[in-house]
């Protein structure tokens, strides 16, 4: 019963409806979604995040939803090429420290010493956030504490969209930091498609959580929008839609692409993964 549910969770389905369909009451329901959202934010730590990811180009981006009590902000990043989830953030402001947690998390999933293109929408947390967190020691040999010196081949591209009103009317491209043909040599070897840079890859994944996360959309009730309870819906999806499920153009999983496992898991694997304890 247990995985079932949690299966429909991942799938989107809204809790009140399990509990109308299997008779269960909803804070039970709900505690099975916390206990299987941390345990997927360990999974993510402990099998993504551990710095054998080769990312090349990584989107990241936010979105929002609207409660009673006021705004929830999402942050969010992805491996292009892999389409892997790499990490989310969940907070009542869109600032900083949003951001940063993510961009950290990337950094500790990323391969060492690979080219990384970083597509960022305007907002200018993201950048300042990537430029202080890739950084390592510059070692010397002499005493004190060493310089930290930026990743040698990273680069930044902001994406600005631009509205009058509601509609589109143009998007600036601008370098942030690094080299644009070089950014753009990442993003042929990276992206199925062709074109320019972008952060479309980002935008769909955001999509796909509003598809399947209830909290993001208005058919949620308001409890379940605040931030404990968004974020454990993020994890817990994030992870499935990682290790369980299989996209089409990649002929099978997120992970698998990203070679972090061989096979496609079911959400019985996922639950009954052995987390190391340290």
């Amino acid at each position: 019963m247990v995985i079932l549910v949690l299966a429909l969770v991942a799938g989107g389905c809204p809790i009140p409806a399990i509990v109308f369909a299997f008779g269960l009451d909803e804070r039970t329901v709900a505690d099975w979604q916390r206990k299987a959202g941390s345990h997927a934010k360990t999974i993510q730590e402990q099998v993504v995040c551990q710095g054998q990811v080769d990312v090349g180009q990584v989107q990241g981006d936010e979105l929002y939803v609207k409660t009673q009590g006021g705004t929830v902000w999402m942050a969010t990043a992805m491996s292009v090429f892999s389409r892997l989830f790499l990490w989310g953030a969940v907070a009542p402001q869109r600032d900083t420290a949003l951001v940063t947690q993510v961009v950290a998390q990337v950094r500790a999933a990323a391969l060492v010493g690979r080219p990384i293109l970083w597509a960022v929408d305007g907002f200018a947390a993201w950048a300042s956030s990537v430029l202080r967190v890739f950084r390592d020691p510059l070692r010397t040999g002499k005493r004190g504490r060493p310089r930290l010196v930026i990743w040698a081949d990273l680069h930044i591209v902001q994406v600005v969209k631009q509205y009058t009103g509601r509609k589109l009317t143009g998007v600036d491209r601008r370098l942030a930091y690094g080299c644009m043909r070089c950014a753009q040599t990442i993003m042929e070897a990276t992206q199925v498609t062709l074109g320019v840079i972008n952060t479309a890859y980002i935008e769909r994944l955001n999509a796909t959580f509003r598809t399947w996360l209830p909290a993001l959309t208005r058919r949620s009730r308001t409890p379940a929008r605040q931030v404990p309870h968004l974020e454990a819906a993020m994890f817990w999806m994030g992870v499935v839609y990682n290790f369980c499920r299989v996209h089409a153009t990649l002929q099978g999983t997120p992970a698998m692409a990203a070679d972090l496992t061989d096979h496609v898991w079911s959400v019985r694997e996922l639950l009954f993964y052995r987390i190391r304890r340290e």
